[in-house]
């Protein structure tokens, strides 16, 4: 029996919630809404007892949907931010995008540098891992050939 109806969304917890939506919007992502949640269902949910989030509901082009959240109590506890794709975990978030150099250009004016080079895989897709705000891997492709 399959439990799952459909994807829904990835959510990802950051320091800086204006920062890390700004790098988002950035890329082409559009904000969907934006809340607090606290109380006891956060609390149940997380297992944290007085938890308050601050969220950024951002949707792409295509209709996925990437969730920001920030906790305002208790304080966030920092995460690797230079943790690398072999990392157990949520490692990169993954966008096709129309032209990586100028999309790597964009986020690099921005302060976000590239984590290796831009590769290319038997002449059919282009792609980079950027860091990009809190360390969050970020990566860029773009259909070749």
């Amino acid at each position: 029996m399959a439990h799952v109806r459909r994807f829904d969304h990835v959510g990802i917890t950051v320091a800086d919630l204006a920062s890390a939506t700004a790098f988002f919007v950035g890329l082409g992502l559009e904000v969907e809404g934006t809340g607090t949640v606290e109380g006891e269902f956060v609390e149940t949910v997380c297992a944290i007892p007085g938890a308050h989030c601050q969220i950024t509901m951002l949707r792409t082009p295509g209709g996925f949907r990437l969730e920001l959240s920030s906790f305002l109590a208790p304080g966030h506890v920092p995460g690797s931010p230079a943790a690398m794709a072999n990392e157990v975990g949520l490692r990169n978030v993954s966008f096709e995008v129309g032209d990586l150099e100028a999309a790597v250009d964009a986020v690099a004016a921005e302060g976000y540098g590239l984590v290796g080079g831009i590769g290319e895989y038997e002449n059919s897709v282009r792609m980079a891992y950027v860091r990009g705000p809190e360390g969050i891997i970020v990566s860029l492709f773009e259909q070749i050939g």
